[in-house]
Order: C-alpha cells, then sequence, then structure tokens
C-alpha cells in the first residue's frame, strides 16, 4: 500500500509538472526553444548551426540583433580595416552550414606560413605546413557576416531575426519546478514587447548583459593598450602569403595579406602612441610603420652575439629544424580614413552557464588579437555548444536541462582557459626590455623555432 501511494503521489506531481508545462507552452506564439542575443559574427553563427541542424527542424529560434541587417549586394573595391584570421577549425564549421561558399565567391586570402620575431633581437619563429597547405585565411569581418546573414537568411521559417531590436531586461526561473511558477527566461524587449525561452544563449560580447543580469563574475583587466588597424597598399605585387608579426617593446605589430598587393595593419601599443599614429600625415605613418618592421634600434650586441652562438650550436644537433628568415614586404601607402583604434584587455567568465543560460564568444572570454583567436575561440564555443544542444533534441532532453549545458562548460574552459593564458603570458613577456628577459626569450623563440614537434602541436593547437 505504501509503494502504491508513492506511485501515486509522484504520478500526480510529473502530470502536474507536465501541465504547467503545456500550459506555459501554449500561453502564446511568445515561447521559443532557443533565444540568441547578439547577431554579431559568433551569434549569428549560432543560429546557422541550430538552424541547418536536422534536429532542430520543428523547434523555433529567434536572433536578436540590435542593429541593421547586414548583407554585401556588391563588394567595395577597398578593403575594410577589420578583419580575422581564420582558422581551419573555423572554415569547418562555416563550411558545415553553407556560409563558406558565400565567402569563397567574395573575397579572402590564403597565407600559408607565419613569420614572428622579436623586436629586441634576432631571435624569429616560422609556422608552415606540409607542401604549403594553406595555414588560415584572413577575411574582413564585414565578408564573413554578409555570408552568415545571406545563409540564415536561407533557412526556412524556424529561425527569426529581429533587427534594430534587443533585450532591456532578463526575468530568471528557479532552477527547480514550482507548480504555477513560469519555467522559462523572460526577456524584455525594448520595444515593449516580451518573449520567453527554454534557453538562452548570451551573444552579446564583452559588455554582455546576459552575463551581467544573470550575476556571472567576470575576471578582467585593461592591457593599457589599443589597437591601431589600418589598410595598406604594398610597394610592390607579391605572392604575399605570409602572415607577418613583430613583438616591439610597446607591443605587437601585425602585417596581414588582404591580396597581393594590399595587407591589414593590427598594431598593438599605448594609448598615447596610438593617438600620434591617428594623427600623422599618411607619408609619416608609412614611415613609421616600415621602420617598425625593419628597424634594429631596441637591439643589443650581447643578446644578438647569445642568441647567435646558441642558435648555431642548436643547429649542428638539428640542423633540418632551420627555417630561413624572410624580409617583409615595404608599404607604399595607407588607404586615407581606414586608421582606426581600439582598446584592448583580457577577460573571462568564471562560468559559462547557468540553468537555461549558455554564454559564447566575447561574453564569455575576451583576449589579445596578438594570436588572432578571438573570433576563432568564440566559433570554436558555437561548434561545442551546437554539438551538445542537437544530442539533447535528438534524445528530446529539455535545451535548457544545466546538465548537458556543463559538458559544454567543460569542453570549452579545458580549451580556451589554456589558450588564454598561453596568450597573456607572451604579451607579458614581450612587453619588457630587461636584458635578462630579452635573453630569455630569445634563446626559447630560437630553441622552439629549431624543434619542429613541438610548432607542429602549437599550429595543430591553435587551428581548433
Amino acid at each position: 500500500m505504501a509503494s502504491l501511494r508513492a506511485h501515486r503521489v509522484a504520478s500526480a506531481r510529473f502530470f502536474g509538472i507536465a501541465a504547467s508545462l503545456r500550459r506555459w507552452s501554449s500561453s502564446g506564439r511568445d515561447l521559443y526553444d532557443v533565444v540568441i542575443s547578439g547577431g554579431g559574427l559568433v551569434g549569428t553563427a549560432m543560429a546557422c548551426a541550430l538552424g541547418y541542424d536536422p534536429h532542430f527542424s520543428n523547434m523555433r529560434i529567434l536572433l536578436l540583433e540590435a542593429g541593421h541587417r547586414k548583407v554585401i549586394d556588391r563588394l567595395p573595391e577597398g578593403y575594410s580595416n577589420r578583419v580575422s584570421a581564420i582558422t581551419p577549425g573555423s572554415t569547418t564549421l562555416l563550411n558545415r552550414f553553407g556560409a563558406w561558399d558565400h565567402i569563397c565567391r567574395m573575397r579572402l586570402k590564403p597565407f600559408r606560413r607565419m613569420q614572428v620575431w622579436d623586436g629586441c633581437s634576432d631571435a624569429m619563429i616560422t609556422f608552415d605546413r606540409e607542401e604549403l597547405e594553406d595555414m588560415g585565411y584572413i577575411i574582413e569581418n564585414d565578408v564573413i557576416m554578409a555570408a552568415l546573414t545571406r545563409q540564415l537568411e536561407a533557412l526556412p521559417k524556424q529561425v527569426e531575426v529581429f533587427y534594430r531590436c534587443r533585450a532591456v531586461g532578463y526575468t530568471w526561473p528557479r532552477p527547480y519546478h514550482i507548480a504555477e511558477a513560469n519555467p522559462w527566461v523572460q526577456i524584455e524587449l525594448v520595444d515593449g514587447r516580451s518573449i520567453q525561452t527554454k534557453l538562452l544563449i548570451g551573444a552579446d560580447g564583452q559588455n554582455s548583459i546576459v552575463r551581467a543580469t544573470a550575476c556571472i563574475q567576470n575576471i578582467q583587466w585593461s592591457y593599457d593598450q589599443v589597437a591601431v588597424v589600418a589598410t595598406l597598399h604594398l610597394s610592390e605585387a607579391t605572392e604575399n602569403n605570409v602572415a607577418w608579426q613583430r613583438f616591439l617593446p610597446s607591443g605587437p605589430i601585425a602585417l596581414l595579406p588582404l591580396s597581393d598587393t594590399c595587407s591589414s595593419l593590427v598594431w598593438s601599443t599605448s594609448s598615447g602612441h596610438a593617438a600620434e599614429l591617428l594623427s600623422m600625415d599618411n607619408e609619416r605613418f608609412v614611415d613609421t610603420v616600415n621602420s617598425a618592421f625593419w628597424s634594429n634600434d631596441s637591439h643589443s650586441e650581447f643578446i644578438d652575439s647569445a642568441g647567435s652562438l646558441f642558435q648555431s650550436a642548436v643547429s649542428l644537433l638539428m640542423p633540418s629544424g632551420y627555417s630561413a628568415r624572410q624580409l617583409p614586404p615595404s608599404v607604399a601607402k595607407v588607404d586615407p580614413k581606414s586608421r582606426a583604434m581600439f582598446p584592448l584587455g583580457m577577460g573571462h567568465a568564471t562560468e559559462y552557464i547557468r540553468h537555461r543560460v549558455a554564454l559564447i564568444g566575447d561574453a564569455a572570454h575576451r583576449v589579445h588579437p596578438l594570436a588572432g583567436q578571438g573570433v576563432n575561440m568564440g566559433f570554436g564555443d558555437v561548434a561545442n555548444l551546437s554539438h551538445h544542444l542537437s544530442q539533447a533534441a535528438f534524445i528530446g532532453k529539455d535545451l535548457g536541462s544545466v546538465r548537458h549545458l556543463l559538458a559544454y562548460e567543460t569542453d570549452r574552459q579545458r580549451h580556451n582557459l589554456m589558450l588564454m593564458a598561453a596568450i597573456d603570458f607572451l604579451k607579458r613577456l614581450y612587453s619588457t626590455k630587461e636584458a635578462p628577459f630579452v635573453l630569455l626569450r630569445t634563446l626559447g623563440l630560437q630553441a622552439t623555432n629549431l624543434f619542429s614537434p613541438v610548432k607542429e602541436q602549437i599550429m595543430m593547437f591553435a587551428s581548433n
């Protein structure tokens, strides 16, 4: 009798919860299975990944984007000054839902080699793949965004997009069910509408409102640096398939190929120096950029001699590991009005998920651009989260349950924290001109450059 009574109580509780869920689910057309807050590169890629997943074919997905619809009917002749270095791992994601084909039909520039060297010594490291395979692609952010938008608009009706619309308030459900309580996330929109969702994905950037209102702590600090970007024209046409980066005491400077005649500049430096770079006339700015890549004013004779002796000694032991140094191209002019700057910093959310909430992209992590990993980390979040959500949808599990969201958080934090720590370490190591540190990094960089297995592991980790 006791077991029968317990069974009846459990059954009544189950059917009561089910009835409550049905009541809230049928309360109107304002219930979505997934709402993605933030329609940038990462948020729109998330909408595409779910929209093209067959396990989401009968679900409702909503993307909230505060800005306008972003498409390119005709490519401008000039290049945008905001570009991304897209890794093979990210191209796999973009290819999964067809956006990569659109990008290839617009424009991109593959690079097959990277050369990184010290501004205070002759130490350098090069990365390339066997048989000159593409290491990655330099693509304008506008091109990626336009490709994602076109692919999103080709989806059936299960994916909606609200442009020029953003959330102004959230009401969170309890992590456990209470009769008569709303089990979903309530979202108040700026236009006065109210919607609800089983899972809210925060893709709303480094100043994420989703993260803040969910009371997820964000550990962050400023580097007291800004990145100066510009579009540059080379002195002469070249194959231009090398990504160049030099670590200066003031910060790293990178030259990324856009075409055989153009490259994109990303120069991380102090706010004062950045303001000076933006105020220079075009001719002086070009001279300053060339000097930053070619000048040896910060070199020390002692460091150069020690580095040369070390490289000669190690080369005798591993002669096949040596890579010849290439000289970077010379810059002839800068595109008018292409110069701009944006602040740099590091940030990481202590949690990526809560009950019915997940963070992706800059809402979860922010890194220095010296390794070109920012958007790739975000696309990695998309690939991983969409994989776990697809599995949950396939077996009929609640999309907002912490149980499978934790698998996403575990996977991505293991990868992201290691990468962020490495990037932060490099930034700090190369921000000093103190001789002991310069000698240490000189010998370390040369040893790494001569030891191919280590370089291959670095490339494999960074390309995922």
